[in-house]
């Protein structure tokens, strides 16, 4: 039966606490080995992807639209957590749009070989510090094809909650892992066949067009930062440097409308 939770401060819910805490989140999550998976279509999603629940916490509503995973939870001995909008709110510290929330063991990430085994379109996410950023690229990648997204060591976690809630539980589908060291990276893809192509602002780069004419078998493209942009190394290694044209006195985009208009443009 579900438990029902009165107290926004019950231990029994501890997982729950205090998301808005960032530097809290960074610390326990890596350590204890979970994620927080928001809202029903990410939940499913996540369970889709054999990843394992640890718990549940939800509205008494999404009891009945949730029936099914509610009766797996129970045959599985996953507690499910259920209290009213108010204690969510107090206990998590944000308002739970969609009534669903699930704390989630994280799982361990593959070997960079593997995810590119077979791979042919690859995006590598250098040193992105924002959460939003990482989810909508992620969300893209899921849309347009992309076989495999790569994250340097500093880049945003893409099972931190805000990026899997923006990325709509696409983090789920999309192969990836973390590569590093970084940029030595960059001579690593080369070796499994991989041409770099480095997204800046340079005078000898080639635009998207040219590249989009006549793209590599296995490519591998590689996005930075808003502000910094890509480091000097990642961009002296690469193979080919690209930027997007500009019109209207723009010099660039956001970094995942940039990635989005990217993967499009080199879609296989």
């Amino acid at each position: 039966m579900p438990i029902q939770i009165t107290d926004s401060d019950d231990e029994r819910v501890r997982d729950y606490f205090s998301l808005t805490d960032v530097s809290l989140r960074r610390r326990l999550e890596p350590e204890r080995g979970i994620y927080l998976a928001e809202s029903e279509k990410v939940i499913r999603r996540a369970l889709a992807a054999g990843h394992r629940p640890l718990s549940f916490l939800m509205a008494p509503r999404w009891l009945e639209d949730m029936a099914e995973v509610v009766a797996h939870a129970e045959h599985d001995g996953v507690p499910v957590y259920v209290a009213e909008h108010e204690v969510i709110e107090s206990m998590t510290g944000f308002h739970l749009h969609r009534g669903a929330i699930a704390a989630m063991q994280r799982p361990e990430l593959p070997p960079v070989d593997a995810v590119l085994d077979r791979a042919r379109r690859v995006v590598v996410l250098e040193d992105i510090v924002d959460h939003t950023n990482v989810g909508a690229i992620f969300r893209s990648a899921a849309a347009l094809g992309v076989d495999a997204v790569l994250v340097t060591p500093r880049c945003a976690d893409p099972l931190y909650r805000r990026s899997i809630r923006v990325s709509m539980g696409t983090v789920f589908q999309v192969p990836w892992t973390r590569i590093g060291p970084w940029p030595q990276g960059v001579e690593y893809l080369g070796s499994l066949g991989f041409s770099v192509a480095a997204f800046a602002l340079r005078e000898d780069a080639i635009s998207l067009d040219a590249l989009a004419d006549d793209p590599p078998d296995r490519l591998a493209l590689v996005m930075g930062a808003e502000g910094d942009g890509l480091s000097h190394s990642t961009v002296d290694g690469a193979d080919i440097v690209v930027r997007i044209p500009m019109a209207g006195d723009v010099d660039s985009l956001n970094v995942a409308a940039a990635s989005a208009v990217a993967m499009w443009a080199l879609r296989r």
